[in-house]
């Protein structure tokens, strides 16, 4: 187990290596690697662990009855995930938990953190940083709602590049989704994205190559 890059992880922040190392014995964590494109957690199921990436990153999504898929969140490495279902064991799980690429995760026990009254093991922060995350992920799924409500394919474009420079400062981003995931994030079909994304580059208003994009507006 790699405890320094626990120790970089928003999971463990304020816990020294050793005390990472003391939680994550204590707790029982376990480890498991899967496959690009495996499931790691099934719509209707219920859990009681939460996974923390430890490397890969994993996409949560929502597939409809005719097959239409949308993408409502990614986990990169150092993020955790289902953390909101372990926290609820009866409430069955609304999406899928699929790997975007090999990945490994870290499995907490978020019951057994829970209902921790050990006083010689520090838990209570460990609790506190994943509220703090909890309420981050909030806002991002408002976001995404925010991003998707325009009408017109280029406004939802606009709303979400102006969100990624707000977040990185800079008018040079780098976004963490291909094509076909933005389109998934943003509810558009791909064919219509890449051909808006073709239209506003012609207007002056991006350039792109891949994932990198020039904004102009």
């Amino acid at each position: 187990m790699n405890y320094t890059f626990l120790k970089i992880s928003p999971l463990f922040k304020g816990y020294t290596e050793g005390q990472i190392k003391e939680v994550v014995e204590y707790l029982g964590c376990r480890t498991v690697k899967y496959k690009k494109g495996s499931f790691i957690y099934h719509a209707g199921s219920k859990v009681t662990e939460m996974g923390l990436v430890l490397k890969g990153s994993v996409q949560m999504e929502a597939v409809d009855l005719l097959g239409n898929r949308s993408i409502l969140g990614i986990a990169m490495f150092g993020d955790i995930f289902a953390e909101s279902y372990a926290c609820i064991p009866e409430q069955p799980l609304m999406v899928d938990v699929a790997a975007r690429e090999a990945v490994e995760v870290l499995f907490i026990n978020i019951q057994k953190l829970i209902s921790d009254k050990n006083k010689k093991i520090n838990t209570q922060g460990l609790v506190q940083n994943i509220l703090q995350i909890a309420a981050r992920k909030n806002l991002g799924l408002s976001m995404r709602i925010f991003h998707s409500s325009p009408k017109k394919i280029r406004d939802r474009l606009i709303s979400y590049f102006s969100a990624q420079v707000r977040l990185e400062g800079d008018t040079e981003i780098e976004i963490p989704l291909d094509r076909q995931q933005l389109a998934d994030y943003l509810g558009v079909d791909r064919t219509a994205l890449s051909k808006e994304l073709g239209k506003m580059k012609k207007d002056g208003l991006i350039d792109y190559r891949k994932n990198h994009f020039s904004l102009y507006l």
